[in-house]
């Protein structure tokens, strides 16, 4: 086999570098986990909020990409792929664990956009830092009411920012339900916000 330059496998997609990892340049692998580790751990960490959680399942995730390698197909993305191994793995640890995440949560007016959801804030409080805290802790209450199904996509979508067509892939889903589960979550976390945050303000 050729040797291969680390400087011409870098120009290579993800894609390519599947299918010569495929071939036995393990090089190739190393740079598919120099690329995606931080994301990954990014992702993972949100959805676990658990530090060594989420190092393992990391490694994990990586371990089952090298062992499965040649049962990838290039049909589709290589992220998606990788994703939906690690999806799999942090929700079988959530069923044990009962943990989740903190996420910056949007809410659509329709499917086409994007927009921050905010929350009015009427208090003052002297320490910015210190309200910054209590919104996380009261987003965290928030999302651990919320029905696994509405998390997953929600984490996909607002930590992630897969794409509607890559978590559909992800979670096995059709677009309309993805799309509804994505709106309907947000819609249910702004309420859930808005009564941990503000009990008894909301008018009916």
């Amino acid at each position: 086999m050729e040797a291969m330059s680390r400087a011409k496998l870098q120009q290579m997609s993800d894609e390519d570098l599947m299918e010569h990892f495929q071939s036995g340049y393990e090089e190739a692998f190393n740079l598919l986990v120099d690329r995606y580790q931080d994301r990954l751990h990014n992702f993972l960490y949100r959805y676990t909020h658990n530090h060594q959680d989420c190092e393992d399942l990391v490694q994990e995730t990586f371990f089952r990409v090298f062992r499965s390698r040649h049962s990838y197909e290039r049909i589709a993305k290589f992220s998606t792929w990788m994703y939906t191994i690690a999806i799999n793995l942090a929700k079988s640890l959530y069923k044990k664990k009962k943990r989740m995440t903190t996420v910056t949560i949007h809410k659509d007016p329709d499917d086409s956009e994007d927009r921050p959801m905010k929350l009015e804030d009427t208090g003052i409080l002297p320490d910015d830092s210190l309200h910054e805290k209590m919104c996380m802790d009261e987003l965290e209450k928030a999302l651990m009411e919320l029905s696994e199904d509405f998390r997953e996509v929600v984490v996909l979508r607002d930590i992630q920012q897969l794409t509607y067509e890559e978590i559909a892939e992800i979670a096995d889903l059709p677009m309309g339900t993805v799309k509804s589960r994505i709106n309907r979550g947000r819609a249910h976390l702004q309420e859930l916000l808005e009564n941990h945050v503000y009990p008894g303000t909301i008018s009916a």
